[in-house]
Protein backbone atom coordinates (compact mmCIF):
# COMPACT_ATOMS: atom_id res chain seq x y z
CA UNK A 1 0.00 0.00 0.00
CA UNK A 2 1.36 3.53 -1.39
CA UNK A 3 1.74 6.29 1.74
CA UNK A 4 0.97 9.59 0.74
CA UNK A 5 2.90 12.60 1.93
CA UNK A 6 2.76 16.12 0.46
CA UNK A 7 6.76 17.31 -0.72
CA UNK A 8 6.89 19.93 1.82
CA UNK A 9 6.18 17.60 5.02
CA UNK A 10 8.47 14.74 3.23
CA UNK A 11 11.53 17.46 3.71
CA UNK A 12 10.27 18.85 7.29
CA UNK A 13 10.13 15.09 8.81
CA UNK A 14 13.21 14.01 7.20
CA UNK A 15 15.32 17.39 8.33
CA UNK A 16 15.64 15.35 11.92
CA UNK A 17 18.41 16.09 14.16
CA UNK A 18 18.88 14.77 17.33
CA UNK A 19 21.64 14.32 19.93
CA UNK A 20 21.48 10.99 21.93
CA UNK A 21 18.96 9.42 19.43
CA UNK A 22 18.77 9.92 15.67
CA UNK A 23 15.21 9.38 14.43
CA UNK A 24 14.79 8.98 10.42
CA UNK A 25 11.24 8.48 9.40
CA UNK A 26 10.81 6.06 6.72
CA UNK A 27 10.68 8.66 4.43
CA UNK A 28 10.38 6.63 1.42
CA UNK A 29 7.17 5.60 1.70
CA UNK A 30 6.25 8.32 -0.33
CA UNK A 31 8.12 8.26 -3.11
CA UNK A 32 8.00 4.40 -3.90
CA UNK A 33 6.10 1.34 -3.42
CA UNK A 34 7.80 -0.17 -0.55
CA UNK A 35 10.69 -2.18 0.60
CA UNK A 36 10.84 -3.94 -2.94
CA UNK A 37 11.42 -0.53 -4.73
CA UNK A 38 14.15 0.56 -2.69
CA UNK A 39 17.21 0.70 -4.14
CA UNK A 40 18.73 -0.81 -7.11
CA UNK A 41 14.98 -2.45 -7.40
CA UNK A 42 13.94 0.90 -9.18
CA UNK A 43 13.59 1.95 -12.61
CA UNK A 44 13.66 5.29 -14.18
CA UNK A 45 10.22 5.48 -13.74
CA UNK A 46 10.32 4.83 -9.91
CA UNK A 47 12.78 7.65 -9.98
CA UNK A 48 10.83 9.99 -11.49
CA UNK A 49 8.05 9.32 -9.23
CA UNK A 50 10.26 9.56 -6.43
CA UNK A 51 10.90 12.97 -7.28
CA UNK A 52 7.64 13.92 -8.40
CA UNK A 53 8.29 15.14 -11.68
CA UNK A 54 7.19 13.65 -15.23
CA UNK A 55 9.34 13.17 -18.88
CA UNK A 56 7.27 16.02 -19.82
CA UNK A 57 8.18 18.37 -16.99
CA UNK A 58 12.18 17.74 -18.07
CA UNK A 59 11.58 18.18 -21.48
CA UNK A 60 9.91 21.94 -20.25
CA UNK A 61 12.69 22.57 -17.89
CA UNK A 62 15.38 21.97 -20.57
CA UNK A 63 13.13 24.15 -22.83
CA UNK A 64 13.75 26.63 -20.61
CA UNK A 65 17.37 26.34 -20.27
CA UNK A 66 18.01 26.64 -23.80
CA UNK A 67 15.34 29.15 -24.70
CA UNK A 68 18.48 32.16 -24.93
CA UNK A 69 20.30 30.09 -27.14
CA UNK A 70 23.14 27.77 -25.02
CA UNK A 71 24.42 24.50 -26.73
CA UNK A 72 23.04 22.52 -23.74
CA UNK A 73 21.25 21.58 -20.53
CA UNK A 74 20.94 19.34 -17.85
CA UNK A 75 19.23 18.27 -14.81
CA UNK A 76 20.81 16.79 -12.05
CA UNK A 77 18.40 15.65 -9.01
CA UNK A 78 19.42 14.19 -5.85
CA UNK A 79 18.06 13.25 -2.53
CA UNK A 80 20.87 12.30 0.50
CA UNK A 81 19.90 10.85 3.58
CA UNK A 82 22.67 10.55 5.73
CA UNK A 83 22.73 9.23 9.28
CA UNK A 84 26.39 9.87 12.10
CA UNK A 85 26.20 8.21 15.42
CA UNK A 86 29.02 8.74 18.06
CA UNK A 87 30.88 6.79 20.94
CA UNK A 88 33.04 8.37 23.43
CA UNK A 89 34.07 8.05 26.95
CA UNK A 90 31.83 4.26 26.60
CA UNK A 91 29.15 6.01 26.12
CA UNK A 92 26.85 6.66 22.55
CA UNK A 93 26.66 10.42 23.13
CA UNK A 94 25.89 12.15 19.64
CA UNK A 95 24.01 11.34 16.92
CA UNK A 96 21.85 13.15 13.99
CA UNK A 97 20.30 12.65 10.67
CA UNK A 98 20.43 14.92 7.51
CA UNK A 99 18.23 14.76 4.24
CA UNK A 100 19.20 16.78 1.18
CA UNK A 101 16.57 16.98 -1.62
CA UNK A 102 16.81 19.06 -5.21
CA UNK A 103 17.53 19.83 -8.58
CA UNK A 104 20.86 21.43 -10.00
CA UNK A 105 20.32 22.75 -13.74
CA UNK A 106 23.10 23.55 -15.67
CA UNK A 107 23.22 25.31 -19.38
CA UNK A 108 26.77 25.21 -21.41
CA UNK A 109 27.29 28.32 -24.33
CA UNK A 110 30.60 26.94 -25.64
CA UNK A 111 32.85 26.74 -22.83
CA UNK A 112 31.35 29.09 -20.32
CA UNK A 113 28.75 27.42 -17.86
CA UNK A 114 25.36 28.93 -16.38
CA UNK A 115 24.39 27.19 -13.42
CA UNK A 116 21.29 26.70 -10.84
CA UNK A 117 19.57 24.78 -8.43
CA UNK A 118 16.48 24.59 -6.30
CA UNK A 119 15.84 22.82 -3.29
CA UNK A 120 11.99 22.39 -4.48
CA UNK A 121 11.31 20.55 -7.64
CA UNK A 122 7.80 22.01 -8.27
CA UNK A 123 7.08 23.08 -12.52
CA UNK A 124 7.25 26.85 -11.35
CA UNK A 125 10.33 26.58 -9.31
CA UNK A 126 12.45 24.51 -11.74
CA UNK A 127 11.38 26.29 -14.42
CA UNK A 128 12.50 29.62 -12.93
CA UNK A 129 16.21 27.73 -11.77
CA UNK A 130 16.19 26.78 -15.53
CA UNK A 131 16.33 30.43 -16.21
CA UNK A 132 18.88 31.95 -14.71
CA UNK A 133 20.90 28.94 -15.64
CA UNK A 134 19.90 30.42 -19.14
CA UNK A 135 21.73 33.72 -18.61
CA UNK A 136 24.78 32.30 -19.84
CA UNK A 137 23.61 32.66 -23.41
CA UNK A 138 21.67 36.04 -24.45
CA UNK A 139 19.95 35.37 -27.79
CA UNK A 140 16.61 33.28 -28.44
CA UNK A 141 15.53 29.81 -29.53
CA UNK A 142 12.99 27.35 -29.96
CA UNK A 143 14.02 23.57 -28.83
CA UNK A 144 11.87 20.56 -29.62
CA UNK A 145 11.39 18.31 -26.59
CA UNK A 146 13.28 15.02 -27.60
CA UNK A 147 12.22 11.57 -26.30
CA UNK A 148 14.42 9.82 -23.72
CA UNK A 149 16.18 6.51 -23.24
CA UNK A 150 17.69 5.54 -20.86
CA UNK A 151 20.52 2.80 -21.26
CA UNK A 152 21.59 -0.16 -18.96
CA UNK A 153 23.86 0.33 -16.34
CA UNK A 154 26.31 -2.00 -14.51
CA UNK A 155 25.58 -2.29 -10.82
CA UNK A 156 29.50 -1.90 -8.72
CA UNK A 157 27.74 -1.51 -5.27
CA UNK A 158 24.82 -3.98 -4.86
CA UNK A 159 23.94 -4.92 -0.63
CA UNK A 160 21.81 -6.97 0.53
CA UNK A 161 20.41 -4.07 3.03
CA UNK A 162 19.45 -0.39 2.24
CA UNK A 163 20.49 1.41 4.90
CA UNK A 164 17.08 2.84 5.06
CA UNK A 165 16.17 -0.26 6.59
CA UNK A 166 18.84 -0.74 9.37
CA UNK A 167 17.42 1.13 12.58
CA UNK A 168 20.15 3.27 15.09
CA UNK A 169 19.61 0.02 17.43
CA UNK A 170 20.80 -2.19 14.86
CA UNK A 171 23.97 0.12 14.65
CA UNK A 172 24.97 0.97 18.43
CA UNK A 173 25.98 -2.30 18.69
CA UNK A 174 28.66 -2.50 16.34
CA UNK A 175 30.46 0.94 18.12
CA UNK A 176 30.52 -0.56 21.11
CA UNK A 177 31.85 -3.84 20.25
CA UNK A 178 34.86 -1.89 18.56
CA UNK A 179 35.19 0.07 21.88
CA UNK A 180 35.13 -2.68 23.97
CA UNK A 181 37.73 -4.69 22.08
CA UNK A 182 40.01 -1.39 21.90
CA UNK A 183 40.21 -1.34 25.54
CA UNK A 184 41.06 -5.07 26.07
CA UNK A 185 43.79 -5.29 23.52
CA UNK A 186 46.31 -3.08 25.72
CA UNK A 187 46.23 -2.06 29.26
CA UNK A 188 47.91 1.16 28.10
CA UNK A 189 44.86 2.52 26.09
CA UNK A 190 42.77 5.49 27.88
CA UNK A 191 40.18 6.86 25.31
CA UNK A 192 38.42 5.40 22.51
CA UNK A 193 36.21 7.47 19.77
CA UNK A 194 34.17 4.99 17.58
CA UNK A 195 32.17 6.31 15.24
CA UNK A 196 29.52 5.55 12.19
CA UNK A 197 28.36 7.34 9.28
CA UNK A 198 25.77 6.04 6.61
CA UNK A 199 24.74 7.34 3.67
CA UNK A 200 22.18 6.67 0.61
CA UNK A 201 21.98 9.25 -2.49
CA UNK A 202 19.41 8.39 -4.85
CA UNK A 203 20.19 10.55 -8.33
CA UNK A 204 18.34 10.85 -11.67
CA UNK A 205 19.83 12.48 -14.51
CA UNK A 206 18.67 13.79 -17.77
CA UNK A 207 20.07 16.05 -20.68
CA UNK A 208 19.09 18.04 -24.05
CA UNK A 209 20.74 15.26 -25.81
CA UNK A 210 18.01 13.06 -24.93
CA UNK A 211 20.02 10.54 -22.51
CA UNK A 212 18.37 9.78 -18.81
CA UNK A 213 19.91 7.67 -15.73
CA UNK A 214 19.68 7.02 -12.68
CA UNK A 215 21.12 5.75 -9.53
CA UNK A 216 21.35 4.55 -5.66
CA UNK A 217 24.32 5.18 -4.22
CA UNK A 218 25.22 3.61 -0.79
CA UNK A 219 27.94 4.29 1.39
CA UNK A 220 29.14 3.11 4.95
CA UNK A 221 32.06 4.37 7.34
CA UNK A 222 32.95 3.07 10.79
CA UNK A 223 36.14 4.44 12.37
CA UNK A 224 37.73 4.10 15.85
CA UNK A 225 40.19 6.70 16.69
CA UNK A 226 42.63 5.78 19.93
CA UNK A 227 44.42 7.16 22.68
CA UNK A 228 46.95 5.50 24.77
CA UNK A 229 49.68 6.44 27.54
CA UNK A 230 52.72 5.20 28.32
CA UNK A 231 55.08 6.63 31.29
CA UNK A 232 53.11 9.81 31.16
CA UNK A 233 53.62 10.53 27.39
CA UNK A 234 50.26 9.77 25.26
CA UNK A 235 49.90 8.76 21.76
CA UNK A 236 46.89 8.53 19.31
CA UNK A 237 46.43 6.90 15.54
CA UNK A 238 43.55 5.53 13.64
CA UNK A 239 41.89 3.11 11.28
CA UNK A 240 38.90 3.33 9.60
CA UNK A 241 36.94 1.10 7.05
CA UNK A 242 34.59 2.62 4.18
CA UNK A 243 32.68 1.67 1.09
CA UNK A 244 29.67 1.39 -1.09
CA UNK A 245 28.47 -1.14 1.64
CA UNK A 246 25.76 -2.42 3.68
CA UNK A 247 25.49 -3.35 7.16
CA UNK A 248 26.38 -7.16 5.97
CA UNK A 249 30.40 -5.93 5.71
CA UNK A 250 30.74 -5.20 9.10
CA UNK A 251 31.52 -9.19 10.24
CA UNK A 252 32.91 -9.77 13.32
CA UNK A 253 36.24 -10.31 11.73
CA UNK A 254 36.03 -7.12 10.07
CA UNK A 255 35.45 -5.30 13.66
CA UNK A 256 38.37 -7.19 15.33
CA UNK A 257 40.46 -5.86 12.26
CA UNK A 258 39.25 -2.50 12.90
CA UNK A 259 40.36 -2.69 16.60
CA UNK A 260 43.67 -4.06 16.10
CA UNK A 261 44.86 -1.92 13.77
CA UNK A 262 44.01 1.00 15.12
CA UNK A 263 45.22 -0.12 18.75
CA UNK A 264 48.53 -1.73 16.68
CA UNK A 265 49.13 1.40 14.90
CA UNK A 266 48.88 3.74 18.31
CA UNK A 267 51.11 1.35 20.86
CA UNK A 268 53.62 1.29 18.32
CA UNK A 269 54.42 5.06 18.54
CA UNK A 270 55.79 4.63 21.71
CA UNK A 271 58.70 3.23 20.34
CA UNK A 272 59.39 5.27 17.34
CA UNK A 273 62.17 7.17 16.24
CA UNK A 274 63.10 10.14 13.30
CA UNK A 275 65.29 8.92 10.11
CA UNK A 276 68.53 11.03 9.49
CA UNK A 277 67.63 14.28 7.32
CA UNK A 278 67.93 14.13 3.91
CA UNK A 279 67.29 12.57 0.55
CA UNK A 280 66.66 8.83 1.14
CA UNK A 281 64.88 6.29 -0.67
CA UNK A 282 61.17 5.75 0.06
CA UNK A 283 59.45 2.81 0.03
CA UNK A 284 55.36 3.46 -0.43
CA UNK A 285 53.60 0.54 1.31
CA UNK A 286 50.52 -1.49 0.14
CA UNK A 287 47.58 0.27 0.10
CA UNK A 288 47.02 3.71 1.52
CA UNK A 289 49.97 5.06 0.65
CA UNK A 290 48.20 5.56 -2.29
CA UNK A 291 47.08 9.16 -1.00
CA UNK A 292 50.62 10.24 -1.88
CA UNK A 293 49.83 8.97 -5.83
CA UNK A 294 46.27 10.52 -5.58
CA UNK A 295 47.54 13.89 -4.78
CA UNK A 296 51.24 14.63 -5.87
CA UNK A 297 50.29 12.77 -9.32
CA UNK A 298 46.49 11.90 -10.24
CA UNK A 299 45.36 16.28 -9.92
CA UNK A 300 47.81 16.86 -12.04
CA UNK A 301 45.89 14.71 -14.36
CA UNK A 302 42.62 16.14 -14.24
CA UNK A 303 41.87 17.39 -18.00
CA UNK A 304 40.51 20.96 -16.45
CA UNK A 305 43.74 21.94 -15.05
CA UNK A 306 45.26 21.09 -18.39
CA UNK A 307 42.99 22.55 -20.55
CA UNK A 308 43.56 25.77 -18.73
CA UNK A 309 47.64 24.93 -19.45
CA UNK A 310 48.23 25.13 -15.12
CA UNK A 311 49.35 21.59 -14.95
CA UNK A 312 52.62 20.36 -15.26
CA UNK A 313 51.67 17.49 -17.17
CA UNK A 314 49.59 19.74 -20.42
CA UNK A 315 52.48 18.80 -22.55
CA UNK A 316 52.62 15.29 -21.67
CA UNK A 317 50.16 13.34 -23.71
CA UNK A 318 51.89 10.37 -25.31
CA UNK A 319 55.79 11.11 -23.23
CA UNK A 320 57.53 8.96 -21.62
CA UNK A 321 56.78 10.16 -17.52
CA UNK A 322 58.10 6.89 -15.72
CA UNK A 323 59.49 3.59 -15.97
CA UNK A 324 58.20 0.90 -18.44
CA UNK A 325 56.76 -1.28 -15.06
CA UNK A 326 55.02 2.09 -14.25
CA UNK A 327 50.78 1.81 -15.01
CA UNK A 328 48.17 4.14 -13.28
CA UNK A 329 44.78 4.22 -12.98
CA UNK A 330 41.31 5.72 -12.37
CA UNK A 331 38.68 3.31 -12.14
CA UNK A 332 35.42 3.88 -11.38
CA UNK A 333 34.22 0.23 -11.25
CA UNK A 334 36.11 -1.32 -9.01
CA UNK A 335 33.38 -3.35 -6.55
CA UNK A 336 32.18 -1.82 -3.27
CA UNK A 337 35.01 0.60 -3.43
CA UNK A 338 34.80 4.34 -1.73
CA UNK A 339 35.06 6.14 -5.35
CA UNK A 340 33.22 3.56 -7.07
CA UNK A 341 30.36 4.89 -9.39
CA UNK A 342 27.83 2.78 -12.11
CA UNK A 343 27.27 6.40 -13.78
CA UNK A 344 29.30 10.19 -13.07
CA UNK A 345 27.04 13.02 -12.52
CA UNK A 346 26.78 13.33 -16.05
CA UNK A 347 25.15 10.61 -17.39
CA UNK A 348 28.18 9.11 -18.64
CA UNK A 349 29.31 5.46 -18.34
CA UNK A 350 32.10 5.21 -15.99
CA UNK A 351 35.82 3.20 -16.79
CA UNK A 352 38.74 2.21 -16.20
CA UNK A 353 40.82 5.33 -17.58
CA UNK A 354 44.42 4.69 -18.08
CA UNK A 355 46.63 7.59 -17.63
CA UNK A 356 49.95 6.22 -17.56
CA UNK A 357 50.48 2.70 -19.66
CA UNK A 358 53.88 1.20 -19.45
CA UNK A 359 55.68 4.60 -18.29
CA UNK A 360 54.03 6.66 -21.57
CA UNK A 361 51.18 9.57 -20.25
CA UNK A 362 47.78 7.91 -22.02
CA UNK A 363 44.74 9.87 -20.69
CA UNK A 364 43.68 12.91 -19.04
CA UNK A 365 40.73 12.43 -16.39
CA UNK A 366 37.82 13.96 -18.39
CA UNK A 367 33.84 15.52 -17.92
CA UNK A 368 31.82 16.96 -20.78
CA UNK A 369 33.26 20.28 -21.11
CA UNK A 370 36.98 19.21 -21.38
CA UNK A 371 36.32 16.27 -23.82
CA UNK A 372 34.64 18.54 -26.14
CA UNK A 373 38.18 20.63 -26.30
CA UNK A 374 40.47 17.89 -26.87
CA UNK A 375 37.85 15.90 -28.84
CA UNK A 376 37.61 12.95 -27.04
CA UNK A 377 34.66 11.07 -25.18
CA UNK A 378 34.26 11.87 -21.59
CA UNK A 379 36.14 9.08 -19.48
CA UNK A 380 33.09 9.24 -16.15
CA UNK A 381 35.09 12.19 -14.33
CA UNK A 382 32.62 14.48 -14.31
CA UNK A 383 31.94 14.59 -10.56
CA UNK A 384 29.97 16.73 -8.29
CA UNK A 385 29.34 16.96 -3.98
CA UNK A 386 26.02 17.51 -4.80
CA UNK A 387 22.93 18.94 -6.86
CA UNK A 388 23.96 22.64 -5.17
CA UNK A 389 27.43 22.03 -7.28
CA UNK A 390 28.24 21.84 -10.85
CA UNK A 391 30.26 18.80 -12.01
CA UNK A 392 34.03 19.01 -12.91
CA UNK A 393 36.69 16.30 -13.60
CA UNK A 394 37.48 14.17 -10.45
CA UNK A 395 38.92 11.27 -9.29
CA UNK A 396 37.35 8.06 -8.48
CA UNK A 397 39.48 5.20 -7.88
CA UNK A 398 43.35 6.02 -8.43
CA UNK A 399 45.70 3.43 -8.16
CA UNK A 400 49.32 1.86 -10.01
CA UNK A 401 48.74 -1.45 -11.16
CA UNK A 402 51.28 -4.73 -10.45
CA UNK A 403 54.94 -4.52 -11.71
CA UNK A 404 57.38 -7.18 -11.48
CA UNK A 405 58.85 -7.15 -8.46
CA UNK A 406 58.21 -8.56 -4.74
CA UNK A 407 57.68 -6.81 -1.64
CA UNK A 408 60.59 -8.67 0.29
CA UNK A 409 63.26 -7.82 -2.80
CA UNK A 410 62.36 -3.79 -2.74
CA UNK A 411 62.81 -3.84 1.14
CA UNK A 412 66.14 -5.83 0.87
CA UNK A 413 67.31 -3.16 -2.00
CA UNK A 414 67.57 -0.32 0.46
CA UNK A 415 70.66 0.37 3.10
CA UNK A 416 69.05 2.95 4.43
CA UNK A 417 66.14 4.40 3.75
CA UNK A 418 61.95 4.84 5.21
CA UNK A 419 58.67 2.66 4.54
CA UNK A 420 56.10 5.10 5.18
CA UNK A 421 52.21 2.91 5.64
CA UNK A 422 50.21 6.26 5.97
CA UNK A 423 49.93 9.70 5.27
CA UNK A 424 48.17 12.85 6.51
CA UNK A 425 48.02 16.64 6.03
CA UNK A 426 49.24 16.88 2.69
CA UNK A 427 49.58 19.98 0.70
CA UNK A 428 50.27 19.97 -2.85
CA UNK A 429 50.31 22.74 -5.50
CA UNK A 430 48.53 21.36 -8.87
CA UNK A 431 50.26 23.31 -10.99
CA UNK A 432 54.51 22.36 -10.15
CA UNK A 433 53.18 19.22 -8.55
CA UNK A 434 55.15 20.11 -5.30
CA UNK A 435 54.15 18.54 -2.39
CA UNK A 436 54.41 17.99 1.61
CA UNK A 437 53.34 15.36 3.47
CA UNK A 438 53.17 14.18 6.96
CA UNK A 439 54.04 10.65 7.09
CA UNK A 440 51.87 9.11 10.40
CA UNK A 441 53.24 5.91 10.16
CA UNK A 442 56.08 4.25 8.96
CA UNK A 443 59.26 2.31 9.67
CA UNK A 444 62.67 2.81 9.60
CA UNK A 445 64.52 0.66 6.91
CA UNK A 446 68.52 -0.55 7.48
CA UNK A 447 70.55 -2.69 5.97
CA UNK A 448 67.29 -4.26 3.88
CA UNK A 449 65.01 -4.81 7.01
CA UNK A 450 62.54 -3.22 8.22
CA UNK A 451 63.59 -2.25 12.22
CA UNK A 452 62.29 1.05 14.60
CA UNK A 453 58.67 2.48 13.60
CA UNK A 454 58.92 6.39 12.58
CA UNK A 455 56.82 9.11 13.38
CA UNK A 456 56.70 12.96 12.60
CA UNK A 457 58.28 13.38 10.21
CA UNK A 458 57.49 15.15 6.44
CA UNK A 459 58.55 14.25 3.23
CA UNK A 460 58.66 16.92 0.69
CA UNK A 461 59.16 16.71 -3.34
CA UNK A 462 57.46 17.13 -6.86
CA UNK A 463 54.88 14.72 -8.27
CA UNK A 464 56.14 14.24 -11.51
CA UNK A 465 59.93 13.96 -10.26
CA UNK A 466 58.63 10.91 -7.90
CA UNK A 467 56.68 9.58 -10.57
CA UNK A 468 60.12 9.41 -13.28
CA UNK A 469 61.93 8.33 -9.52
CA UNK A 470 60.20 4.85 -9.17
CA UNK A 471 62.03 2.40 -9.43
CA UNK A 472 60.19 -1.03 -8.50
CA UNK A 473 56.69 -1.92 -8.39
CA UNK A 474 56.10 -5.03 -6.67
CA UNK A 475 53.02 -7.17 -7.40
CA UNK A 476 51.04 -7.21 -4.12
CA UNK A 477 48.53 -4.08 -5.06
CA UNK A 478 46.10 -3.62 -2.22
CA UNK A 479 43.20 -0.59 -2.40
CA UNK A 480 42.75 1.24 1.00
CA UNK A 481 40.53 0.37 2.98
CA UNK A 482 39.28 3.70 4.67
CA UNK A 483 37.56 6.54 3.87
CA UNK A 484 39.15 9.38 2.00
CA UNK A 485 36.82 12.71 0.25
CA UNK A 486 38.82 14.77 -1.96
CA UNK A 487 38.52 18.07 -1.91
CA UNK A 488 38.72 20.39 -4.99
CA UNK A 489 37.14 23.97 -5.54
CA UNK A 490 35.43 23.79 -2.19
CA UNK A 491 33.74 20.39 -3.31
CA UNK A 492 34.42 17.42 -1.66
CA UNK A 493 33.59 13.60 -3.55
CA UNK A 494 34.31 10.49 -1.80
CA UNK A 495 37.72 8.72 -3.67
CA UNK A 496 39.58 5.99 -2.82
CA UNK A 497 43.47 4.87 -4.35
CA UNK A 498 45.64 2.05 -4.18
CA UNK A 499 49.35 1.17 -4.58
CA UNK A 500 51.17 -2.00 -4.66
CA UNK A 501 54.10 -1.43 -2.53
CA UNK A 502 56.42 1.14 -4.73
CA UNK A 503 60.16 1.91 -3.92
CA UNK A 504 61.10 5.52 -4.86
CA UNK A 505 64.87 6.33 -5.07
CA UNK A 506 64.95 9.40 -3.83
CA UNK A 507 62.73 11.84 -1.62
CA UNK A 508 63.63 14.81 0.49
CA UNK A 509 63.00 13.32 4.29
CA UNK A 510 62.42 15.76 7.81
CA UNK A 511 64.31 14.03 10.48
CA UNK A 512 67.35 14.77 12.77
CA UNK A 513 70.65 15.96 11.63
CA UNK A 514 73.19 13.37 11.36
Amino acid sequence: MKAIINRRDFLKAGAVTAVGAAVLPHVLSGCTTGPAKIGGNMTIHDYLEHFGVTEQMIQQIIAEGLSKGGDYCDLFFQHSIANYIGLEDNAVNRAYSDVSFGVGIRVLKGDQTGYSFSEEVSLQAMKSAARTAANIATSSATVEPLAFESPKLPSYYMIKTPWEEVSINEKIPYLQQVNEKVFAMDNRVIKSNVWFNDETSYVLFANSEGRMTCDYQPMAQLSVSVTAEQNGKKEQNYFDYSGRRGIEFFTPEAINTLATEAVQRTVSLFDAVKPKAGELPVVLAAGSSGILLHEAIGHGMEADFNRKETSIFSDKIGKKVANDFVTIVDDGTNPNVRGTINVDDEGNNTEKTYLVAGGTMESYLHDRISAKHYGVKPTGNGRRESFRHMPMPRMRNTYMENGPHKKEEIIESVKYGVYAETFSNGQVMIGAGDFTFYVKSGYLIEDGKLTRPIKDINIIGNGPKVLADIEMVADDLKMAEGGWTCGKNGQGVPVSQGLPTVKVSKITVGGVNA
